[in-house]
């Protein structure tokens, strides 16, 4: 698994992210471990985690992980912070103290003195944008974070925060954007943005939360995503969606490859797009999922697919 270049700076990822959003929650300390070994061994080195992700189990787990199973310098270690998470529900804060701290406690859980990518989690209205990027600034001075990005950013959100950055000379590196064929709004603003820029893109849910796995096409599994909030997966779930699915499951079967392969190299494919997050919850849902940084899809295959999901 060759690393990629993010953007224009000089970190590289691998092509495929191992998230950890589902860690301390969907994923115990033992399944982490054997995901992990096995994305190690296919030559995978780029982890993905936030300070919100299992209630902060998450970082934990990853921190218990370094130097166990890997060297920490062998390995990309991103995080973000900005959201949290208490009794009442989500709450963001991209406040300079709020973001600092949870930096703070970010690198106390992964037990290491600095994360190679840390990230803004996403957008605020609440707090000057100047303050937001002032954290970023000093946890680039304080070498707490080699490279600093945001997350879920617009085209014109990344292209002022890019430009204030570079007035302090602090380079804006990535984006992580939700990208999928069944989810394709960022090609609209954002990916230009980013080549302009030469800011790297980090795809989330480029498996469309799961739904372009073809696991919804027959019926929906007990233990799956949308029987647990039906109400986020009614989008990838309708009529449109369905054909897109079908379209992607018919390119598969073509190619004798997954439907998951299939829909990762095409985002692989995408202008700017550095690195896909995957989040498998066993190793045996990762093995079909390595095997998509070796796809190259057809020409044709792939222009059917650009344009039964061109919504």
């Amino acid at each position: 698994m060759r690393r990629s270049r993010l953007g224009r700076s000089g970190l590289h990822l691998s092509p495929l992210t191992l998230g950890t959003a589902g860690w301390g929650d969907q994923v115990d300390d033992d399944e982490a471990r054997r995901i992990t070994e096995a994305y190690l061994s296919a030559g995978g080195a780029s982890f993905s985690a936030a300070h919100a992700y299992g209630g902060g189990e998450a970082e934990q787990m990853l921190g218990r992980l370094l130097d166990d199973v890997v060297s920490r310098d062998e390995v990309v270690i991103t995080t973000k912070a900005g959201v949290g998470r208490t009794a009442g529900g989500r709450v963001v804060d991209t406040s300079r103290g709020g973001l600092l701290g949870q930096l703070d406690t970010s690198l106390s859980r992964l037990r290491t003195d600095h994360v190679d990518l840390w990230m803004v989690h996403t957008w605020s209205d609440d707090v000057p944008l100047e303050e937001t990027l002032s954290a970023l600034e000093h946890a680039v001075a304080s070498g707490k974070a080699r490279y600093v990005g945001v997350s879920n950013y617009l085209g014109w959100q990344l292209a002022r925060a890019a430009t204030l950055l570079q007035t302090v000379r602090v380079p804006l590196v990535a984006d992580e954007v939700e990208l999928s064929l069944l989810q394709r709004e960022a090609q609209h603003d954002t990916v230009p943005a980013a080549e302009h820029l030469g800011v790297g893109l980090l795809a989330w849910s480029p498996l469309g939360r799961g739904a372009l796995t073809g696991k919804y096409r027959h019926t929906v599994p007990a233990d799956s995503r949308a029987a647990r909030r039906p109400e986020a997966m009614a989008p990838y779930l309708d009529d449109t969606s369905r054909a897109v699915v079908e379209a992607v499951s018919t390119a598969a079967e073509g190619l004798g490859v997954t439907a998951a392969e299939v829909a990762l190299a095409w985002v692989l494919a995408q202008p700017t797009v550095a690195s896909a997050l995957i989040g498998p919850r066993t190793a045996t849902q990762l093995a079909p999922l390595l095997r998509a940084t070796g796809l190259q899809i057809p020409a044709q295959v792939r222009e059917a697919l650009d344009e039964v999901s061109d919504v």
